[in-house]
Order: structure tokens, then C-alpha cells, then sequence
């Protein structure tokens, strides 16, 4: 049968608008850069001038963000807010693998709204991405967070190294631990080429441990190279899959910049309670991450450039500032997880213990036991003062402990004095003394680079819930009502 031309028209009319549709379309890597703010992106500019950072910035189209979440600002709310298009007061994720059941189904996070829109997707290392999806349709990878509870991973192969990256993460979570699981590091070295190290990463990796033995000090570069190591196993399934969107996040700067801030910028404090020394051997260590960050971004730099289909999109969820502190000798840290359960009625097989970001202790209890655990909190005190804590749903609770420079601790449950020995609490000594000389502030980074764009030096100040309908209007995906309206396309910057 044949058409009319009122058919033919309409239907070229359809074709025609696919087509441009596909042509403001791009392919997605979401790099992470976790709490980086617009001051060390341009300190860093300034100290590298021949850095990839300091080459794009005035090729890329940039934000300033900002989150709008209420009360005490974290991770693990923030990248929430921007994964899922709602602020923390209706999300209400505050801890690491607190349920998410029900969050996930009524403000899912972007992954998994794309996958069921069809959009392939590759995601590495993205906060409150465990457990695995029951479905891996559309996925081409799925490497959780470093705070997963299991190395399972898509594809198998990549649990060798989340199993050693996990262990790790476990081991130096404030303190960096100079052992290294030699068994796991064999079984990383014989999958070199399936897991895609570059001969550089390994030079570079074998330097930095003949470095901690002349200069012990920088063993705190461990959790650098963690990431750089996580990167090269990232580059090789996006070269190899190259899906629609792709994420990957390092915390790397992160940490840096809440231990060393006071060392890079000590003029910013109104006292300076740090000794010269610890001044001078750290006040390039901000420098040292973000070199490996540039060194991450000019590779997918060029991948892009290769690719143009792709679009580099780096953000932060927040970012951090000066934060007055002094130095941190000792902690109050959880070193016996069964005798402190004891201490707050629990015995063994009655509780799980959860991963957690120091100085937080998250812990699953038992039905049973929830009421007895809740009850004992409540009188928990430490030199008189009530201990933190957040209860979740099905008996999930998240403890605040991390006292800094206590000269003794008092240590009481339901009135009865309780020593420290039997309390499964110990003060430890903190290897670099740092303290917390920066920390979180709402204001953040995001700037999107193609090689297609042309210098803009304007730069644009938005909310950071906003990121996830901008990334769905890119991939033609309907926004949801629940989300912040808006008409950019990243494409087009």
C-alpha cells in the first residue's frame, strides 16, 4: 500500500527529529572527584599550568554546585542527592548499607532509571551501590563501593581485585596498615593483563613502596594508589564495553584534603597549632592526589577525543574548606567489635557487623535483640556524654564514636562503670597526627569537556539534584515529576 504525502511527510518529519535527537545525544562518563570545590581546582591550575586541568578549563562548560540537603552534610547523603535528583529530606539515606529497598523504588539513583530505559551502563565504585541489582540487564559492568559488605562484581573476573581493594580499604580506614596481603597481590599480579594495569601503574605502585621505607610517612599515599589502581582496571572495561554511561569514583583528594588542608593553605587559620615539621612534610600532599586525578582525567581526556561520542562530565557532590582543628595524637576507635556488642547486651550471632567510614560503626541486629541494643545506647556515655547514634529500619544502627586527644574515657552503660579494656574501645595513636583541618561545605564543582567545545568562560551556579535530570534529558529520558525541572541538554554546552 502506498502512502500519502501528508504519511511520508510526517514520517520524515519523525526520522529527521531522531536523528537531531541523537546528534545533541552523547555517551556519558561520569567522573566522581568527591568533595573537590572550585579553590583547589584553581590552586592546582595555577601550581601545574601545563596540567590537563589547566589545558580544559577554559574549553569546558562549568557549574559551581551547591547541595541543598538540610543538617549535617556527608557523603553518603551527599552523591545521594545528586544520584537520585532529591535532596536528603526526602531520600533520607544517612549511613552505608542502611536498606535502601524502598528508596530504590521510589527515587531509584540514575544507573538504574537508564538501565530500564535501555540505556547500556557501566558503574564503578558509586556510593550506596551495593548490593548488586538483582537484574544485570543493560549493565557491562558493576563494580560496587569500597564500603560493599561482598567482592561480588559484573563481570566475575574483576572480584580479585575488589576482594584486595576491599581488604584494604578495611585495614587503613583511618590508619594506614603497613602489611599488604601478599596472597591477594599475587593473585592481582597473575591477572595483570585480564584486569588492565598499565606497566606504568605497576612501576609506579613498586616505586611508592621503596619510598615508604626510606620516608615512612608515605605510607599515607596508600590510598592514592589504591585508586590509581582501581582506575586502570575502570579504563579497561569502559575501552572494552564502552557503554551509553559510565561512572567512577575516587575519594582520594578527598581524604587529603581533610587531613592536609591545614599544611597546603595554613594561612588560613587563625592559629596554627601544627609544628613546622608536619607543615612542611605535608604541605604538598594535596598537589600529589591531584596530580593522579589530572593524570585520570587527561587519559579520559583523550578517550574522549578518540571517541566523540563521549562527553567527560567531572563533579563533586559538595566540597570542603579550612576547618579549625588541631592535631590529632589518639582517637577513640572500636578495636573488639564482640566485647563492645557485649558491653551493649548483645552476644555473638545476635548482630552483623556493616562497613563503615571511620569514626562510624554500623552494626545489623537481630528482631530479637533490637530493643535490648536501643535501651543500652541510650545510656551509653562517654566522660559523661551520650554517645551518637542513628537506628534504621530493620534493626540497622550507625554508632559516632572517633573522640580525638582523650586524656582518659569514662566509659558507663545503664549507670554501671564499664573499663576500657572490657569495653572493646581503645585510643589510638594516629600516625600522621592529622586532624580533621578541613571539612564539608555545600558548594562543589562540575564541568562537562568535549573536544567539539569551543573556550567559555562562564560559568553557571546550580542545585546539585539538578545533575541527574540533566544527565536524562541528555539520553532522551523522560524526568521524573519528583525531580528539578530543567532544559539543558549537556551536548549542547
Amino acid at each position: 500500500m502506498e502512502l500519502g504525502w501528508p504519511a511520508l511527510l510526517f514520517r520524515s518529519y519523525i526520522i529527521l527529529y531522531l536523528c537531531l535527537s541523537l546528534l545533541k545525544m552523547k555517551k556519558i562518563i561520569l567522573f566522581e572527584l568527591n568533595e573537590v570545590p572550585q579553590k583547589i581546582v584553581e590552586y592546582y591550575c595555577k601550581c601545574r599550568p601545563n596540567s590537563t586541568l589547566a589545558r580544559i578549563r577554559n574549553s569546558t562548560k562549568k557549574f559551581e554546585t551547591y547541595t541543598e540537603n538540610k543538617g549535617h552534610l556527608s557523603p553518603w547523603n551527599t552523591w545521594p542527592t545528586l544520584h537520585r535528583g532529591v535532596t536528603n529530606q526526602q531520600h533520607y539515606i544517612a549511613d552505608f548499607n542502611q536498606d535502601l529497598t524502598e528508596v530504590d523504588k521510589e527515587y531509584p539513583p540514575i544507573w538504574k532509571i537508564l538501565t530500564e530505559a535501555g540505556v547500556k551502563v557501566g558503574m564503578f565504585g558509586s556510593l550506596h551501590s551495593y548490593p548488586m541489582p538483582k537484574s544485570l540487564e543493560n549493565y557491562e559492568f558493576y563494580v560496587p563501593d569500597v564500603f560493599a559488605s561482598g567482592k561480588e562484581c559484573f563481570p566475575k573476573n574483576v572480584e580479585i581485585f575488589q576482594d584486595f581493594n576491599l581488604k584494604l580499604s578495611r585495614e587503613s580506614a583511618r590508619n594506614v596498615e603497613r602489611k599488604i596481603p601478599f596472597g591477594d597481590a599475587i593473585k592481582l599480579l597473575i591477572n595483570v593483563p585480564e584486569l588492565g594495569f598499565k606497566l606504568d601503574t605497576i612501576a609506579d605502585t613498586g616505586a611508592q613502596l621503596i619510598k615508604e621505607r626510606i620516608k615512612p610517612w608515605q605510607k599515607v599515599r596508600r590510598r592514592t594508589y589504591q585508586t590509581i589502581l582501581s582506575f586502570d582496571v575502570f579504563y579497561k572495561l569502559l575501552e572494552k564495553t564502552k557503554p551509553g554511561f559510565v561512572t567512577f569514583f575516587t575519594n582520594h583528594v578527598a581524604s587529603s584534603m581533610h587531613r592536609y588542608w591545614g599544611a597546603c593553605f595554613p594561612n588560613e587559620y587563625e592559629t596554627v597549632q601544627f609544628e613546622d615539621e608536619w607543615l612542611d612534610t605535608f604541605e604538598n600532599e594535596i598537589l600529589f592526589t591531584m596530580d593522579k586525578a589530572d593524570k585520570m582525567i587527561g587519559r579520559l581526556c583523550k578517550f574522549t577525543d578518540k571517541n566523540p561520542d563521549y562527553l567527560l562530565l567531572v563533579t563533586s557532590s559538595m566540597g570542603q574548606n579550612a576547618f579549625e582543628s588541631q592535631p590529632t595524637e589518639t582517637q577513640l576507635y572500636i578495636t573488639n567489635k564482640d566485647a563492645f556488642m557485649k558491653m551493649l547486651g548483645l552476644g555473638k550471632g545476635s548482630y552483623e557487623f556493616m562497613p563503615a567510614m571511620y569514626p562510624q560503626f554500623n552494626v545489623q541486629v537481630e528482631e530479637s535483640g533490637i530493643s535490648k541494643f536501643r535501651d543500652h545506647l541510650n545510656t551509653f556515655t562517654i566522660n559523661g556524654n551520650k554517645a551518637e547514634y542513628r537506628e534504621h529500619a530493620n534493626g540497622f544502627f550507625s554508632v559516632d564514636l572517633g573522640h580525638p586527644n582523650l586524656t582518659s574515657a569514662e566509659i558507663s552503660v545503664n549507670g554501671q562503670e564499664i573499663s576500657i579494656d572490657q569495653s572493646g574501645l581503645e585510643n589510638v595513636e594516629i600516625q600522621d597526627k592529622s586532624g580533621t583541618t578541613a571539612y564539608h561545605i555545600p558548594e562543589g564543582i562540575c564541568f562537562a569537556y568535549h573536544p567539539s567545545f569551543n573556550e567559555n568562560g562562564t560559568q553557571t551556579t546550580i542545585s546539585s539534584a539538578e545533575i541527574c535530570p540533566m544527565l536524562l534529558n541528555n539520553f532522551n529520558v523522560k524526568v521524573p515529576d519528583y525531580m528539578p525541572k530543567t532544559n539543558y541538554n549537556l551536548a549542547e554546552a
